[in-house]
């Protein structure tokens, strides 16, 4: 917003003061000048009832909080798929958890939670636990709802903030038409006190009254944008990370396959053939 709409008259001196004439008490005048423009908005806020202000000051504030959550998210939501993409590409190279172990030992990440979980499973189950399918089945089962919960933390805390864009966006000019009816109710007062309809004395306090509304939805427009977005980040996001699940879970199933066939060349083979009938005496 320039500076020429939200102070007129600061603005008129800035524009006509050299640039090297300004300094704290240039500033300071400017502002008190703004102040007693009962037309400009910081002089409409000034004059406004403490209902009012307060409704303006808490539309201010949750305007400013909306920005710093969306911009927060935004970077945390790129970074967070950054990773996720290249964590991925790693386990797909390395071809299993074995080879990949040191890899995710003490990463961080999404991806080295859930790799860390299988390997969990796996050993608890035991060293010798791939051999059966029954017991492979049950690892793998357990594995899957150990990723499933890992998954749906990762995406629980990437939609943090999400809810607060919403209520701002839903609330927000409900709040500011409450400041609206709320100063119009005093315009009215001060009309039937003043006992005159002069246009002068009513549009002052009116146009304070509709100044909350303007705020209110300043406020709810870039929050409903803004929580659209990253809706949409969050949806891909939670692609994302059921690849990295299922890719984890197709990893373990290749490793207890890979050990099972590992233990069945280790056993000795017998044939039915092998065995002689007893000699007839």
């Amino acid at each position: 917003m320039k500076l020429s709409l939200v102070f007129p008259a600061a603005a008129l001196c800035i524009a006509a003061a050299p640039a090297a004439a300004f300094d704290l008490e240039t500033v300071t005048t400017l502002l008190e000048q703004a102040e007693h423009d009962e037309m400009s908005p910081l002089g409409m806020f000034m004059a406004a009832d403490w209902v009012v202000k307060g409704v303006m000051l808490s539309l201010l504030f949750a305007s400013v909080l909306v920005w710093v959550i969306f911009v927060a998210r935004v970077m945390i939501l790129r970074w967070e798929r950054g990773v996720l993409r290249r964590r991925y590409r790693d386990l797909d190279k390395a071809g299993s958890l074995v080879a990949a172990r040191a890899r995710f030992a003490k990463r961080k990440g999404v991806m080295g939670q859930m790799v860390r979980a299988a390997e969990r499973e796996r050993a608890a189950s035991g060293a010798s636990a791939g051999i059966k399918s029954g017991i492979k089945a049950g690892i793998k089962e357990r594995a899957g709802s150990e990723i499933a919960r890992i998954e749906a933390g990762a995406a629980r805390r990437m939609g943090l903030g999400a809810g607060v864009l919403a209520n701002v966006g839903s609330v927000a000019p409900f709040v500011g038409l409450f400041g609206t009816v709320w100063g119009i109710m005093n315009s009215f007062i001060s009309i039937s006190e003043s006992n005159t309809t002069n246009l002068a004395i009513v549009a002052p306090g009116i146009a304070e009254a509709l100044l909350a509304t303007a705020i209110g939805l300043v406020a709810a427009i870039p929050a409903v944008i803004f929580y659209n977005i990253l809706a949409r980040g969050l949806g891909g996001y939670k692609v994302m990370l059921a690849d990295a699940g299922a890719l984890v879970e197709r990893t373990l199933s290749r490793d207890l396959d890979l050990a099972d066939d590992e233990m069945a060349g280790a056993r000795p083979a017998y044939h039915l053939g092998s065995v002689s009938a007893p000699a007839a005496e």
